[in-house]
Order: C-alpha cells, then sequence, then structure tokens
C-alpha cells in the first residue's frame, strides 16, 4: 500500500503543479488551449508512469468512481484521498513560494474553480462572470461522469490495445478543459480544487463545496453506469 500511495501522491503533485501552473505562470500567453494541453499532458505522463503501481487516480472523485464501478476496493479509498490531498497541497506550496518568489505580492485567483465572480480572468473564462451555481454544477457533474467513462470503458479488461489507455484518458482530460476552462475554471477533481482555493481564499474558498459535490457525484454516477455498460458481451442485455 505505501508504494500506491506514494505513487498517488507523485502523480497528483504533478497534475496539480504542471497543470495549475501553466495556467497560473503562462496562462496569458499560451490561453486556454495550452493550459488544456498541459493537463492532459499531466494525467498521460503520469498515467503511464504511475498507472502500472496504484492504478493513476490522483483525484478523488476518480478513485470513488471506481469504487462504485467495482474497480477499486472501499476500504482503500480514504488513503488514496488522502495521498491525493497531500500531493495537491505539496504542489500548492511549491506553486505559492515559486510566484511569492518571482515578485507577486498577491496570489488573487491562483487557479482556483468559481462561478458568478468578476474576479475570473476574462481571457480564460469569459464566461464565469455569468454562470449560475447551477450552471457550475451542472458542468461538473457532466465532466465527470464523461472522464470516469472514459477512464472505466478504456482500461476495461481486453477493451484497449496497450498504451492507449493514457493517451485516451489524458486527451479526455484535454478536451474537458477546453470547455469549461471558460465556464468553472475546469476542477473535476476536489484535490486539485481544495489545494488552490485554501491559497485564493475569500470566495473561493466558500464556493469550494460545488467542486467537491459536483465531481464526487458525476464519477459515482459514471462509476455505477459502468457495471452495466462495460459487461463482456457475453453478460450484456
Amino acid at each position: 500500500m505505501a508504494r500506491k500511495l506514494v505513487a498517488e501522491l507523485i502523480g497528483t503533485f504533478w497534475l496539480v503543479f504542471a497543470g495549475c501552473g501553466s495556467a497560473i505562470f503562462a496562462g496569458g500567453s499560451i490561453g486556454v488551449g495550452g493550459v488544456a494541453l498541459a493537463f492532459g499532458l499531466t494525467v498521460v505522463t503520469m498515467a503511464a508512469a504511475m498507472g502500472p503501481i496504484s492504478g493513476g487516480h490522483f483525484n478523488p472523485a476518480v478513485t470513488l468512481g471506481l469504487v462504485a464501478a467495482g474497480r477499486h476496493p472501499a476500504k482503500d479509498a480514504p488513503p488514496y484521498i488522502a495521498a491525493q490531498l497531500f500531493g495537491a497541497f505539496t504542489a500548492a506550496g511549491l506553486l505559492a513560494f515559486i510566484a511569492h518568489d518571482s515578485g507577486a505580492k498577491d496570489l488573487q485567483q491562483f487557479a482556483a474553480n468559481g462561478w458568478g465572480l468578476e474576479g475570473m480572468p476574462k481571457d480564460t473564462a469569459p464566461y464565469a462572470a455569468h454562470l449560475s451555481m447551477a450552471g457550475a454544477f451542472a458542468t461538473e457533474f457532466a465532466m465527470t461522469f464523461i472522464f470516469l467513462t472514459v477512464i472505466i470503458a478504456s482500461t476495461t479488461k481486453g477493451a484497449s490495445v496497450p498504451g492507449l489507455p493514457p493517451l485516451a484518458i489524458g486527451l479526455c482530460l484535454a478536451l474537458i478543459h477546453l470547455v469549461s476552462i471558460p465556464l468553472t475554471n475546469t476542477s473535476v477533481n476536489p484535490a486539485r480544487s481544495t489545494s488552490q482555493a485554501v491559497y485564493a481564499g475569500g470566495i473561493w474558498i466558500s464556493q469550494l463545496w460545488l467542486f467537491w459535490v459536483a465531481p464526487i457525484l458525476g464519477g459515482v454516477a459514471a462509476g455505477a453506469l459502468s457495471k452495466w455498460l462495460n459487461k463482456p458481451a457475453t453478460e450484456a442485455a
């Protein structure tokens, strides 16, 4: 178990550091497409590197979705989520240190997630100031549902050629970011959201609950559906 938890910590660290770091330090120059690609590449690289050790979750919603699908032991979910949070907070702390060291006096949004906020950067999140709580919830639920659907289907035994799942999952995450960065700044991952909100503070903390509830419900719904959807052809009704 120790090896699995360290793998989850490292994978989540890289997802937050490289994904959120690209938004914080380079978002103005690489835009939505560049940030989306960065998040996708974090999953491709770490799913390939750490997937054989821990399964490559790097996300509490993924862990709980896989529990719902019968693909991960429920008893292992709490330590997995703890390792993911530790990795995310370690990455966020390093990002904050680098930002302050480079002269930033205020971390401002710090890649946090939200809705209905004028404080969201207009170059990457032009619709966020007008999005309601219901719209944000629907976005995060739907995006996480699709993410888990792709994860579970692409990793089902016999469903894919070797080496394809990390690429399919990473490309899916990149597409998710292309759609939802302009809306909620994209969460689909409670660990990633929490690590950024704690440093941003204020309203970003008060809205954090949605970025736990919606992704987890979306992931669990996809996991439950997958029990039927991914049955072998000989068993499917």
